[in-house]
């Protein structure tokens, strides 16, 4: 109820505010108007950023190139409020959690293609097998506030592939560096009146580093990426256009600790996921419409010494639709269904789910933008949950500057994994996790900030987040008797200081630093949830090189380990660190970029998982053709 109050009390502020301020305000010009940011991650449709009452942030084609992380993990994390941690280096395991909530609870889609894993203990994307390679840009929505996406979706990030010109146009990379590392990337796309096209490929090689704190052997764990992505669009007629989307990852890679009876460590698992997504949109004056139909097959297998120690293969099967009406020049109406279908074919398991959702749009007056959204989901397991989401956003403009309030409110729920259940009812479940049925976890979080922009393209934002999670599901680490429901509820709340400052016409600031108290059942810290995360960079550009910088702050964290002498798992405190990577790109002609980046480049030994290591020093340079 105090959450409930706040959020509404605060949009009540909003309206209350407006009527004081109403006579400062000025109206931005067309110009202006056509200029401005869009993004889609928040409702699903094309927004103005400013306008916007969510967190999101944007991550363009050209901060992913100048980075240069091969794995798009590493360039989500240096982003506000984001935490990676995996089990060893390129390929393995790999949680990000926005604002300390798990990777599961966040969905990813690429051109609008979901890539979670239903054959994943938890469904959710395999973020270790997602490469940077030819992606033009990332929106990420912090919170629970996914109310047009579904049960699941406690954040978001939304990927756009790259896109040709009218003309014919493409790139050609190759890039290499320490531990083996190697990546080849191409892509091509172009369009005509009537149609749009782009095709990419990658490869991602590396010999890799011994991962495991414990491993005797001291082997080097590799790992081998394939991706192919493909995007085609017929406009067949003025307000017809049919659209489809391929996509498929292939990755290969070595692990330590698969209890060989050989003594050894010759593990190695593979994945392979393919998707497919035909969508056709119809669009009039005052709407518009979106059919999709979207399919996702999934094997993952595991070898030990050769022989295979697990397998598993699935798929999903989703329809959706999605349309925006506008009501008048000030309000409007976005709504959809969708029904999805998750298989587990190895395991002979299925479920059917289906959700139905309505959110208001409108400007109520100039410049206060509030959304009101309602979600209703049937899960055939897990029964009927109904979510909601409120926001409200008032700009004042102060001259050439603009100061924006906004907050926003959002439930929704997550019901167990066809996995989680599978597993409680097999043979390797026992009390406590046998000793009731598992239910669905719900979710409630708020947030209220302040952002202001300046007329040179600086940015600002404060942003205060709370975020509770009621009946959270979770591994019995103890005793490990199987997937157990917490009694309580667990918390996650902070502040996030965001700056983007221009500091000359060549020097630019990036920075942000979250503080996040988290709070399990029983009172303490949550595990591998940092409670300082900061990262400060600066991007330098002078005729045809650009130079960039960032260090990375992590403070305050711990893990959980398992103690054999009392067969359970116990805390540890972990070590702080920062780690400085920089990246530089030279644009020799028109055509020809070379580029270099050490990440690490103080050989920082640090761990962020208690029996795994982090790659040290790594100098990696390559060279990119454009045509």
């Amino acid at each position: 109820m105090k959450i409930t109050s706040l959020a509404l009390s605060v949009s009540a502020a909003l309206v209350a505010s407006s009527a004081f301020a109403q006579d400062n305000l000025q109206t931005q010009n067309n110009e202006e108007q056509e200029i401005e940011k869009l993004v889609v991650v928040s409702s699903r449709i094309a927004m103005p950023l400013r306008e916007i009452a969510t967190s999101v942030s944007v991550i363009t084609k050209e901060d992913i190139e100048l980075r240069g992380y091969s794995n798009l993990a590493d360039v989500l994390k240096v982003q506000p409020a984001i935490g990676v941690t995996n089990t060893g280096g390129a390929g393995s395991t790999t949680s990000l959690r926005i604002r300390g909530e798990e990777g599961y609870r966040t969905l990813v889609r690429i051109d609008g293609v979901d890539i979670s894993d239903p054959t994943g203990t938890q469904v959710g994307p395999k973020l270790a097998h997602l490469q940077s390679s030819n992606i033009e840009r990332v929106e990420i929505l912090r919170g629970s506030q996914g109310l047009a996406y579904g049960a699941d979706a406690g954040g978001v990030i939304n990927i756009l592939s790259g896109a040709g010109s009218e003309d014919l146009s493409g790139n050609v990379s190759a890039e290499a560096g320490r531990y083996g590392t190697s990546t080849l990337a191409a892509d091509v796309g172009g369009s005509t009146d009537t149609l749009d096209y782009y095709i990419s490929a990658s490869n991602y090689q590396t010999d890799g580093f011994n991962s495991r704190t414990d491993d005797t052997t001291l082997d080097e764990d590799g790992y081998d990426n394939t991706t192919l992505h493909s995007r085609l669009g017929w406009q067949v007629n003025e307000a017809l256009k049919l659209g489809l989307v391929l996509r498929n990852t292939d990755g290969v890679g070595e692990y330590d600790n698969c209890f060989s009876a050989l003594g050894t460590s010759d593990c190695e698992t593979e994945f392979s996921q393919s998707n497919l997504r035909l969508t056709a949109n119809y669009d009039t004056t005052l709407s518009s419409h979106e059919f999709a139909y979207g399919k996702t097959l999934v094997e993952r297998e595991n070898f030990t010494d050769g022989l295979s120690s697990f397998f598993t293969k699935g798929n999903v099967e989703r329809l959706e639709y999605i349309g925006n009406t506008d009501v008048s020049d000030a309000h409007g109406l976005v709504y959809g269904l969708d029904w999805e279908k998750e298989v587990i074919s190895s395991s002979d398991l299925s479920r059917i789910s289906k959700g139905y959702y309505l959110e208001y749009q409108g400007q109520w007056i100039e410049n206060l933008y509030v959304t009101a959204g309602v979600r209703h989901d049937d899960n055939e397991d897990f029964g009927e949950h109904t979510s909601v989401r409120l926001s409200g956003a008032y700009i004042w403009t102060l001259g050439d500057d603009e100061l924006k309030l906004r907050s926003a409110y959002g439930t929704g729920f997550r019901a167990p994994s066809l996995s989680e259940i599978d597993y409680n009812n097999g043979p390797w479940a026992y009390s406590p996790a046998t000793d009731s049925e598992l239910k669905e976890e719900t979710t409630e979080g708020y947030e209220v900030a302040v952002e202001y922009t300046q007329h040179n393209g600086s940015h600002y934002e404060v942003v205060y987040f709370d975020q509770t999670i009621t009946d959270s599901l979770e591994f019995d680490l103890a005793g490990f008797s199987g997937y157990i429901q917490e009694n309580g509820e667990v918390y996650s709340k902070g502040i996030e200081l965001i700056a983007d400052v221009a500091l000359t016409d060549s020097l630019r600031l990036n920075s942000n630093y979250t503080y996040n108290d988290t709070e399990d059942t029983t009172g303490e810290q949550r595990i591998r949830r940092p409670k300082h995360l900061a990262n400060i960079g600066v991007n330098y550009q002078v005729e045809k090189l650009t130079v960039s910088a960032n260090v990375r702050f992590v403070k305050d964290f711990t893990d959980s380990v398992y103690d054999s002498s009392i067969f359970q798992s116990v805390r540890v405190p972990m070590d702080d660190y920062q780690i400085v990577d920089l990246s530089a790109r030279f644009k020799a002609n028109t055509n020809l970029i070379i580029f270099a980046r050490v990440e690490n480049l103080l050989d920082e030994d640090y761990q962020d998982l208690a029996t795994y290591y982090n790659k040290g020093q790594a100098l990696n340079v390559g060279v990119q053709y454009q045509f």
